[in-house]
């Protein structure tokens, strides 16, 4: 196991930095000067070379010990990920005001459509072919088939407006995030039901399920102990590509209900042309994307020893 953890380790050092060469690459080469992007196109030549001496655009980009690059990454490494030039602060208090909101509404989200989806899936599964089934399938088709903004847009207007259930716009506790979140979970049930649904069914009629049944062990017994075990591997798969997301929020979600998350901040950063603020949050985005693929993987030797074995045999 452990051998199997230190060569994941060792294969998202390159993958790392290949990451971080094509984000610099990205907003200071193909990106244009920054200098013309934040002062405007039409700043002096004097005010362009201050701007650069100022924050090291002047700099050699890569090949240099004290190119940008280099300094680029030393940056990272201390957690000083810039200036915000709207903001008039570091980088990092902006993305710290951001990620309590943002987290307080997309880890909800993610736990209860996950919950939920898991729980239907056994159901419709244990009842293959029957009404609940079909029930299920079908009220997770409907699911799938309105557009996120009606949702969004239905609940402000019904649950809001007119029943007066919920606050339609701010962050101000539990209250403002409850539509939020039921709005999120509705909205991804359908799918993640069907999946779940499928992963489960591909293990139900395995021969080690017979055994099982024959052995006299309850259906529920079976369906938690055994079936759902040997599900988890493609759930966790497909539950580790939303995680990434936690992190930059949820933009629709957070535009629509006033909600100052990450994806509020990305959004204003972008019309605002504060690329220090965008590219903290693509490189987090990326290094959060590597982090969560390690866990994963870690998980699938967790659960599944063949992996385990594979993995130290290649």
């Amino acid at each position: 196991m452990l051998k199997y953890v230190a060569r994941r380790l060792w294969e998202i050092v390159p993958t790392t930095a290949g990451i971080l060469l094509l984000t610099f690459a990205l907003f200071n080469v193909v990106g244009g000067s920054p200098a013309e992007v934040i002062l405007g196109k039409n700043a002096s030549a004097e005010s362009i070379a201050a701007f650069n001496r100022k924050w090291g655009y002047d700099k050699p980009l890569i090949f240099s010990t004290d190119s940008q690059f280099v300094r680029f990454v030393g940056d990272l490494v201390k957690g000083d990920f810039g200036y915000s030039v709207e903001n008039q602060e570091p980088v990092a208090e902006v993305l710290k005001r951001g990620v309590g909101p943002s987290l307080s509404l997309t880890v909800p989200i993610l736990a209860g459509s996950v919950a939920a989806g898991l729980m239907l899936a056994m159901l419709a599964a244990a009842t293959r072919g029957g009404r609940v089934d079909r029930a299920v399938l079908v009220v997770s088709a409907a699911l799938m088939s309105v557009n996120y903004v009606i949702w969004v847009l239905a609940g402000q207007f019904f649950l809001s407006y007119k029943a007066g259930w919920f606050p339609v716009w701010g962050y101000g506790g539990i209250a403002y995030l409850a539509l939020p979140v039921l709005i999120g979970v509705l909205s991804s049930l359908g799918a993640d039901v069907r999946f779940f649904r499928t992963a489960i069914l591909d293990e139900i009629y395995k021969p080690y399920v017979l055994t099982a049944r024959s052995k006299g062990l309850s259906r529920c017994r079976i369906m938690v102990v055994h079936v759902l075990r040997n599900a988890l591997i493609p759930v966790v798969t497909y539950v580790s590509l939303s995680i990434p997301y936690l992190f930059t929020g949820s933009l629709l979600l957070e535009s629509f209900f006033g909600i100052p998350g990450l994806g509020s901040v990305s959004i204003n950063a972008i019309h605002s042309s504060d690329m220090a603020v965008v590219r903290a949050v693509v490189v987090l985005g990326a290094l959060l994307y590597q982090f969560v693929n390690l866990i994963t993987d870690l998980l699938y030797a967790a659960l599944d020893p063949r992996v385990r074995i594979s993995g130290a045999a290649a």
